[in-house]
């Protein structure tokens, strides 16, 4: 009798071949890495993003997607900061304005030598030269100086800003005065103009004094001209 064959137990036959699994996951693998590349690549916008998928499912249903900020109340200006921008604004005129005055009365007054005038960071600033308004090594004020300064004064009442008076010499060291110093000088100097503006109503808080000495010339000390240059008070309406 011819004998049947066994049949074994580990026949392949029935094995499902998952070879195909591996190029599969390398493939989902690649298509994640690209992705996320594209991903970090992009600057979405998420507000305009939401924006547009909203547009689409109202145009394709043909619903009307609710505005999210409707009923919302408006932003408002912060309180105060329009206000505050419109008194700069008006500061700056009144400055502006107060210079132009003062240009004129220079002019008018015909006091061109001896007093001069610019705009700067600080504010306007008005120089005279110490022959107009002192003698030699002296902090007095002479009284020839006061009707210049009187006309100065009813010009800087106009406006509110804060006065800063500063005094300047040459490089000539101080000697034969009651001063040891050239700071000593420039900063009696500049009190005593303060002083005279107090005394003519100018309010007290609004002035404020110092003494530079000799070391903010406009010039070089090397002529006589220009050391008289140097020599000077300044008065500095200062801007707000």
């Amino acid at each position: 009798m011819r004998k049947r064959r066994r049949k074994f137990d580990n026949s392949d036959e029935g094995h499902i071949d998952e070879s195909w699994l591996i190029p599969y996951a390398d493939l989902l693998t690649l298509l994640l890495a690209l992705f996320i590349v594209l991903y970090a690549a992009s600057n979405i916008d998420a507000a305009k993003y939401q924006s547009i998928m909203e547009s689409f499912k109202s145009e394709l249903t043909g619903t009307k997607i609710p505005d999210k900020n409707e009923g919302l109340t408006p932003q408002l200006p912060t309180p105060g900061l329009p206000q505050k921008e419109e008194q700069e604004e008006k500061k700056d005129t009144e400055l502006d304005a107060l210079k132009i005055k003062l240009e004129n009365y220079i002019k008018n007054n015909k006091l061109e030598a001896v007093v001069s005038l610019q705009e700067s960071k600080k504010g306007v600033e008005v120089s005279l030269k110490d022959v107009i308004l002192f003698d030699s090594g002296r902090a007095e004020l002479k009284a020839r100086s006061f009707k210049t300064l009187d006309g100065m004064v009813g010009l800087i009442n106009t406006v509110p800003n804060m006065v800063s008076i500063e005094g300047h010499t040459d490089n000539v060291p101080a000697t034969n005065t009651i001063y040891r110093t050239n700071w000593e000088l420039s900063a009696a100097r500049a009190a005593s103009v303060l002083y005279y503006f107090e005394s003519k109503n100018v309010k007290s808080s609004r002035l404020q004094f110092s003494g530079f000495g000799e070391y903010h010339p406009l010039f070089p000390n090397d002529t006589d001209e220009r050391r008289q240059a140097n020599r000077r008070v300044t008065i500095v309406i200062l801007r707000q």
